[in-house]
């Protein structure tokens, strides 16, 4: 198939977003012959990791498995400085990446898409920019990630408080923030809040931490990587490649094949205490019925509750830090001396589901029992997660209908895989709802929906298609298929970002596949493999413009 000339405003492909997955994406397309732009709202490349900045901001994946595994010379040539390095590094390495690639001359800055509408005479893309400008493309594919959509709860008089305040998702890049003798308040205690409250802590004058749901955090234990284990590392990579592909989670780490309840109390306790000191997510693999046994499940949240108690000082405030609900079905969390954070004198804990907050005031926050005077607000409340960076986009398909109708605004979602959409032809999500996504090894989930999608295009091109669609049927199925898998589990029975609960008015689904990432990687290359079963293609182009 021939690719028609376009003009400067029409593209084969137009990507939003220049993370982790744009970057790749534009990389892997180019390299195919596909014209190509992609869209990136901030003036820098890094996505995620260009906009969280906030104190504490790092990888809570180990590093050496956190990044792009498509070149060898890549690989080889970027070491990673610790087990779970900060943001600046994070930022570092994509830069490195966009540079080695020379990226940055397909990328357009501080350029929002704001509207995506579906040309069925032409099969084409029509793209508008926040300036009005208009572009096109054959293919529309978001990497606009799963959490970009910021929350700010609606508090009721924000506008008036006559301090300084931030979102951690959106952190000043060009200004310092000062919390040195400053009083400071932190609404949320998920991966942000947990990471940011030990170091602005130490910093602040005093602070308060407003607090709706305790955490289960588990300690990081960061270190420097010692230069010997890097260089085996680097001399290994191409026998740990397929450990990760055919992983649960994308990493080379095989969960226990024994059940919690195996073990007597006392072998089962040593178990988490040797898991507990290496740090990081080795207490989750430590059996195979974590997430799926509540008896199994309790084991487990119990040795960390016990934790919490031995760590926090304040019998009192350790009780308010300690949670009751299944361990593992929100978002994991590691963090570094977190609990040990409330044993300063300088940080008060405040626990807003026994006494919400009323409103924000000029001077600070009232809760139905007290005012927190404060200087500095600090938001790590988190995304609209899954949906929420899409359905900010006015995205049309067929017969002008919009993603959020088709999705009811976020309550009714079906995808094909989590990569495509009935109705939305020649539009890729790159780890969209129903993918393993964020419970996956993110670099290594996007690569596979990158290299998917690119393989999809070149076959597409070869056999002369101008237009894929999923089937409703294939997405129908795909959907029920996602939600018994989801239901086997503990996962949906509690209130996490991950089923939308964290968002006021915003319909519960779990959004996210749990038959994990080696078996979805085997499922996509089969439907390849088939012709791309599930897809209707149509190969008789009308005229295009």
């Amino acid at each position: 198939m021939n690719i028609p000339s376009r003009g400067n405003n029409d593209f084969d492909a137009i990507v939003i977003g220049a993370g982790f997955s744009g970057l790749y994406m534009l990389h892997r397309l180019r390299e195919a012959g596909f014209h190509t732009r992609v869209f990136e709202t901030g003036d820098g490349v890094g996505g995620v990791w260009y906009w969280n900045r906030y104190p504490g901001a790092r990888c809570d994946s180990e590093s050496i498995y956190y990044n792009y595994t498509f070149s060898e010379e890549l690989l080889q040539e970027w070491t990673w400085s610790s087990r779970y390095p900060e943001q600046p590094e994070i930022l570092r390495y994509l830069n490195y990446v966009a540079d080695k690639f020379d990226l940055r001359r397909d990328i357009q800055f501080q350029t929002r898409v704001t509207a995506a509408h579906y040309d069925e005479d032409n099969h084409r893309w029509r793209i508008t920019l926040k300036d009005g400008t208009q572009v096109s493309a054959t293919y529309f594919i978001s990497g606009v990630g799963c959490l970009s959509a910021a929350n700010i709860p609606k508090f009721k008089g924000l506008d008036t408080f006559q301090g300084k305040w931030y979102h951690t998702g959106h952190w000043p890049q060009d200004e310092k923030v000062v919390f040195k003798g400053k009083r400071v308040g932190v609404i949320g205690n998920g991966s942000s809040g947990v990471q940011s409250i030990p170091v602005i802590a130490k910093e602040a004058g005093h602070l308060t931490v407003f607090q709706r749901t305790p955490q289960y955090t588990i300690p990081a234990r960061n270190h420097p990587y010692d230069p010997a284990f890097i260089r085996q590392t680097k001399e290994t990579y191409s026998q740990i490649i397929p450990q990760l592909h055919e992983s649960w989670a994308g990493f080379p780490i095989a969960p226990s094949p024994r059940s919690a309840l195996d073990d007597s109390p006392e072998v089962r306790h040593q178990v988490y205490e040797t898991a507990w000191e290496k740090g990081g997510f080795f207490l989750t693999y430590t059996y195979n019925d974590l997430t799926i046994n509540e008896a199994s499940n309790e084991t487990a949240a119990a040795f960390i509750r016990s934790k919490i108690r031995e760590t926090v000082h304040n019998p009192e405030v350790a009780e308010k830090l300690v949670p009751h609900y299944y361990f593992g079905t929100k978002r994991p969390i590691l963090d570094t001396h977190y609990y040990e954070t409330y044993n300063r004198e300088n940080v008060t804990l405040v626990d807003v589901k026994a006494a919400p907050i009323v409103e924000i005031t000029p001077k600070g926050i009232r809760t139905t029992e007290a005012e927190y005077e404060l200087d500095i607000l600090v938001f790590a409340t988190g995304y609209d997660g899954m949906t929420g960076p899409l359905l900010k986009i006015d995205i049309r398909g067929k017969n002008g209908l919009t993603l959020k109708e088709k999705w009811a605004n976020g309550g009714h979602v079906q995808t094909y895989l989590g990569l495509a959409n009935a109705g939305f032809p020649n539009f890729f999500m790159i780890t969209g709802p129903e993918s393993p996504s964020v419970l996956a090894n993110m670099p290594l989930a996007i690569e596979q929906h990158v290299d998917w999608i690119g393989d999809c295009l070149q076959y597409l091109r070869g056999h002369g298609v101008c237009e894929i669609e999923a089937t409703p049927e294939a997405e129908q199925a795909w959907s029920k298929h996602c939600k018994e898998v989801a239901d086997t589990t503990l996962y949906p029975k509690a209130d996490s970002w991950y089923t939308g609960a964290n968002i006021a008015g915003k319909p519960r689904s779990f959004l996210i596949y749990l038959g994990g990432f080696g078996v979805y990687r085997n499922i996509c290359l089969d439907v390849a493999s088939k012709g791309y079963e599930g897809f209707s293609l149509v190969t008789s182009p009308k005229t295009v413009s």
